[in-house]
């Protein structure tokens, strides 16, 4: 039997409609029933969706956009161990805490690297066209695992964790996955053709520098407007990255996909549309600045933008 990402989503729809189920019996919670909606219509979706028609999955995703909207997404007050239990238990543990997470990219590398190998009655164990994000997958299970006997605590709690975190993160949670679908909508409308006859029409790509500048200070500005990187990478790269820089100036595209995406990143940085990264951090250290966290970020973000634009000017047509 080969692991496909199928699984992944699985195991994710049943972790979402535990949570779902906690919000719903959770009195204390001021929304207990549309947040609790919401996080289970999500989980539908990833537990049902192949078998969905597109138009009904679609419904179902306005339908939480129109939950978050009008404000029944909000965070319960969930119980949580106390102070005292938890100084006591980081004590014990010191920096082992670190294990977990280290678990999860060590199994990933390990996994991807062996999956040629792990081939059993001539079918791979781990989908080819997924071998990294089923490492990453398998890797977040492991370390659940090691994590539980690390900590001598359950799986059950594990899960009034991860209610805690989603509640606390509320809609912000889905954005990554609803953005990067908006970048594949808008690459299928013809955005990425509008771009190119914008920048071509406005930008003289005839010098490969500022060609190299308006890709990246395009990834940059996209990913600000959709808060997402990936969103952004479909528009910029069919617009500008391969008919010109691969296209005109034979440039690698490897190399271009790379630190296209890291200037995409540089936009995350500095804009609330990438509320989860920005704004949710904010809200949890109970900064008075909602803002605070983009505007420290903002000079690191700008010089590594820059450098970016260098460096696949230069590595880019070695």
């Amino acid at each position: 039997m080969t692991l496909t990402l199928n699984y992944l989503f699985y195991l994710l729809g049943i972790v979402l409609v535990v949570v779902a189920g906690m919000i719903y019996v959770d009195k204390k919670h001021p929304r207990r029933f549309t947040t609790g909606t919401f996080w289970l219509v999500y989980a539908l979706i990833f537990l049902i969706g192949d078998w969905l028609p597109a138009n009904v999955v679609g419904v179902l995703v306005v339908g939480m956009a129109l939950i978050a909207g009008f404000g029944g997404v909000t965070a319960g007050k969930p119980k949580m161990l106390s102070d005292e239990a938890r100084r006591k238990s980081a004590l014990r543990l010191g920096n082992k805490l670190f294990v977990p997470a280290l678990t999860i990219p060590v199994v990933t590398v390990v996994l991807t690297l062996g999956a040629s190998y792990l081939v059993f009655g001539g079918k791979p164990l781990l989908d080819p066209k997924n071998v990294t994000l089923m490492g990453f997958g398998i890797g977040c299970i492991v370390a659940l695992g090691v994590a539980c006997v690390m900590t001598r605590d359950t799986v059950g709690q594990s899960m009034k964790e991860t209610r805690r975190l989603v509640d606390a993160l509320s809609w912000a949670a889905v954005l990554p996955q609803m953005l990067g679908m908006l970048g594949l909508v808008f690459s299928d409308a013809g955005v990425g053709k509008a771009v190119a006859h914008v920048t071509t029409a406005y930008v003289n790509l005839d010098y490969r520098l500022v060609a190299v500048a308006v890709y990246c200070v395009g990834m940059a500005l996209f990913t600000m407007v959709m808060g997402n990187g990936f969103a952004a990478f479909p528009v910029m790269t069919g617009g500008v990255g391969v008919p010109i820089l691969v296209g005109v100036f034979h440039g690698n595209p490897a190399t271009m996909v790379a630190i296209g995406m890291f200037s995409g990143y540089c936009g995350t940085l500095m804009t609330p549309m990438a509320a989860n990264f920005n704004m949710v951090p904010a809200a949890l250290l109970e900064l008075p600045d909602k803002n605070a966290v983009i505007k420290v970020q903002i000079p690191t973000a700008l010089s590594m933008l820059m450098v970016n634009i260098f460096l696949l000017n230069w590595l880019m047509f070695l």
